[in-house]
């Protein structure tokens, strides 16, 4: 991939301020420029391979994805913060783990959790306030924390220590990302103490997850919750996760299980306001339906339409924009080689908005979902990733959001007069301010 277009290091410090705030529009501008995939030379000899082409993406996270694992960005600078969980480890250690935690998002062991996220789910919908104007993304980063901590808990009375968590999390997060956009300044972030701060607070965040797990096991009940799930997983020898490790897989589903989702629900709720037929009709999908009545998760079932809103607001704002992976042998791919040790950062976000594969990219159709129309949109859409690395809580995401703007829609109708989405890109594709009345209904 020598030959490819390239970025230099000048272009990228020129541009560090606006990068730093939001890397996007320097992607989008590069892809613009060089074409579907390109070099950004990052100094120190070092360069990252961008892409958004769909046949290099599928090469790599499926058809070779043995080939590849992911990057020191995640399995060594996230870990510092929150662990070796599936999310963070490599090799052996994430296909071991992986094995033993799988099983807790089988759909049969969801139906359990069910009843316990609609409570969460309702519970965190009363504090929105009636015919006023609020804030979107805190009452759905709100939301979707409940909704994570009580399907691991299952236990009402934790709401301080969470939100002790969340800060923590918060704050890590902040400190990650600038170290990443900012890689020229690690020297300073080590030597003023930063980095130290950060790390006592992440220790911070696993004494209060330890305490929770000593009380569940001091109490002797059985929750039937996740926790319960990942006490009784056991290796292939028969013995139990280490406190260690069941830490680092407990922090890891609050990390990256609450904020994608609260991240997902608040851009799905602003196109429902902005667009109000679209609004009326998933709405009257939602009325024909008694959500008091059945199986919840077959309820679920029959809202397709809902289904296709948050698709369609995936597809425009992806929670995870980009997914890296690096090479641990050479390859080849379309007669050029790849070497070893190759970074490759694949756009989710400039794939899902690439003229040559959607019609209208830039328009929230819902419709294009749609089953019965007959098309497929597998190769370029990879809202959760994909290969044997795709979101093991994908399922557990779309039963919560689907449940979630079902029960927004029964008790209000959504009114904005937000025209541009302002995007903060960290971690996760995360939203600014999104004000919303809620008109009760």
């Amino acid at each position: 991939m020598n030959d490819l277009p390239t970025v230099t290091q000048f272009e990228v410090f020129k541009n560090r301020k606006d990068i730093l705030k939001n890397p996007l529009p320097f992607h989008h501008h590069n892809f613009q420029k060089f074409g579907d995939t390109f070099r950004v030379n990052i100094g120190y000899g070092k360069s990252i391979v961008f892409t958004r082409d769909p046949a290099l993406i599928k090469h790599v996270l499926q058809k070779q994805h043995k080939n590849y694992q992911k990057s020191p960005l995640q399995t060594v600078q996230l870990a510092k913060y929150v662990g070796h969980g599936i999310l963070t480890s490599n090799g052996e250690h994430w296909r071991t783990h992986r094995r033993m935690v799988q099983p807790a998002f089988h759909k049969k062991k969801l139906m359990g959790l069910m009843g316990i996220m609609q409570l969460a789910i309702r519970d965190a919908l009363n504090a929105i306030k009636s015919d006023e104007v609020n804030n979107v993304p805190p009452l759905m980063g709100d939301l979707a924390f409940q909704v994570v901590a009580r399907s691991l808990f299952s236990r009402n009375d934790i709401e301080r220590p969470m939100q002790r968590l969340q800060q923590i999390t918060e704050s890590n997060q902040k400190m990650l990302i600038r170290e990443m956009r900012q890689p020229y300044l690690n020297w300073w972030f080590y030597l003023s103490g930063a980095i130290k701060k950060q790390l006592d607070l992440s220790k911070e965040g696993r004494n209060i997850l330890n305490t929770i797990i000593e009380d569940r096991l001091r109490s002797g009940r059985e929750g039937d919750d996740l926790l319960d799930m990942l006490l009784n997983a056991s290796y292939e020898d028969g013995t139990p996760m280490s406190r260690n490790q069941l830490l680092d897989e407990v922090l890891i589903l609050f990390t990256a299980g609450h904020e994608t989702t609260a991240n997902a629900l608040s851009f799905s709720l602003y196109f429902l306001a902005k667009q109000q037929a679209i609004q009326e009709k998933a709405f009257q999908e939602v009325t024909k339906l008694d959500m008091e009545e059945g199986d919840i998760m077959e309820n679920l079932s029959l809202l397709p339409y809902v289904k296709q809103c948050i698709e369609e607001a995936l597809r425009l704002y992806p929670p995870a924009y980009v997914i890296d992976r690096i090479a641990v042998a050479e390859d080849i791919f379309e007669g050029r080689t790849i070497k070893k040790d190759t970074m490759i950062l694949m756009s989710v976000y400039e794939l899902h908005r690439y003229q040559s594969f959607w019609e209208s990219p830039g328009d929230f159709v819902p419709e294009r979902f749609d089953k019965g129309k007959g098309k497929d949109f597998q190769e370029y859409y990879y809202p959760f990733g994909a290969g044997p690395r795709m979101c093991v809580g994908n399922n557990f995401a779309m039963y919560e959001m689907i449940l979630t703007v079902a029960e927004v829609l029964k008790r209000f109708q959504l009114q904005t007069d937000l025209d541009t989405l302002d995007i903060n890109p960290l971690i996760s594709l995360k939203p600014n301010a999104i004000p919303i009345k809620f008109i009760k209904r």
